[in-house]
């Protein structure tokens, strides 16, 4: 199974201004195609909480889990909360058959795939923004190490896609 960590930065490594703030007020056009392209194919993707209430319902096509403390009920058939460890929720998904699964956010739950060593390729989309302070792609230390499998220029302004296997 593919873990693929999902995410849009500005130059100097933030993924917003604030906590609360969706990616998509300040991004490209071209890093939401992607996102919604990318995230599709896996058909499943995993959020925070806070990720999700930026957003505000479930992304369609796609089944959304959401990491929160206190798990509850939803009104949706596309949206489950959970509170499971990374590895024993993937192995779920594992077992029913699911080939990809994208985590998208935020910082904790980058963190969290990322320490649990899950995680096996990171899609940065890497937009020409300063913030100067924000919210960092991830907020907790971490000591892996990536190759960069390849860079795409998707704008005249200097948006880039770069992917990495962490290895």
């Amino acid at each position: 199974m593919k873990i693929f960590l999902i995410a849009a930065i500005t130059l100097d490594g933030f993924i917003a201004r604030e906590a609360g703030q969706s990616s998509f007020d300040w991004t490209s056009p071209e890093d939401r195609t992607f996102f919604i392209k990318k995230t599709k194919e896996a058909g499943v993707v995993i959020m925070g909480k806070t990720t999700y209430q930026t957003i505000g319902k479930p992304l369609k096509d796609r089944l959304n889990i959401i990491y929160t403390s206190k798990p509850l009920k939803s009104n949706y058939d596309n949206l489950v909360y959970t509170n499971q460890k990374p590895q024993a929720l993937l192995s779920d998904f594992k077992k029913q058959g699911y080939k990809k699964i994208a985590i998208c956010g935020g910082a904790s739950i980058y963190s969290l795939f990322m320490k649990s060593g899950l995680v096996d390729h990171m899609y940065l989309t890497v937009e020409p923004h300063l913030f100067g302070q924000g919210v960092k792609l991830f907020n907790d230390q971490l000591d892996c190490k990536l190759k960069l499998l390849s860079s795409k220029k998707l704008n005249e302004r200097g948006t880039m896609l770069l992917e990495y296997r962490v290895i």
